[in-house]
């Protein structure tokens, strides 16, 4: 069956045709160009050798073109990783930061009230209960506590890390064993999420 061709088709094989032959006209023969070398006064006989040195020179360009393209490939990519990185990080502090105290009270096993004394002899776990808000769901919170005697001592730290959060309101808390022989006074203790203070509060140890 003959392939029907539409005038659009036959004029765009008619431009071809004629780019070809122009091409085919401007092209020379080995012979054309020895007698041109040999007018120039040039050896004749390092035609193949110059075509040689050419054709690897093409060749040489286009493998440098191709590097380029690849090394601006890898470049780009690079790039990208590095800002969706500084993205994450950056959508991951502004979460972080919006993360705050709610509630905090002192407390014990055995008193569930927000507790100003504590007696080194019959309650001497502390538990620092701290209600945070605006929590990010989905994810687990790096928290610390620092306990303070009165000294300004830091005698004990609790450095933890939460459940996955399913709340934005979250309950959390850390704890210390008070030694009978500790020293009495005023304490302090404070909670920080990712070396960030959130809250502290004080109480007296008699």
């Amino acid at each position: 069956m003959t392939q029907r061709l539409t005038q659009e088709q036959l004029s765009q094989i008619v431009t071809e045709v004629e780019g070809l032959q122009l091409r085919r006209e401007a092209e020379l023969d080995q012979q054309q160009v020895r007698e041109i070398l040999q007018e120039l006064n040039l050896p004749p006989e390092l035609l193949d050798e110059a075509l040689i040195q050419l054709n690897r020179r093409q060749a040489l360009e286009v493998q440098q073109r191709r590097n380029r393209w690849i090394t601006s490939g890898v470049v780009a990519v690079v790039v990208i990783v590095i800002a969706s990185t500084i993205f994450f990080m950056q959508q991951q502090n502004s979460t972080l930061s919006r993360v705050s105290t709610q509630q905090d009270r002192i407390m014990t096993q055995d008193n569930g009230g927000d507790l100003k004394t504590i007696s080194r002899q019959t309650n001497p776990e502390v538990l620092y209960r701290v209600t945070l808000k605006d929590s990010p769901l989905g994810k687990k919170l790096a928290l610390s506590c620092n306990w303070i005697d009165p000294n300004g001592q830091i005698v004990k730290q609790n450095n933890y890390q939460t459940r996955e959060i399913n709340t934005s309101v979250w309950d959390t808390q850390c704890r210390y064993t008070i030694n009978p022989a500790a020293t009495v006074g005023n304490w302090k203790v404070q909670m920080f999420l990712e070396g960030r203070q959130i809250s502290d509060a004080t109480f007296e140890v008699k």
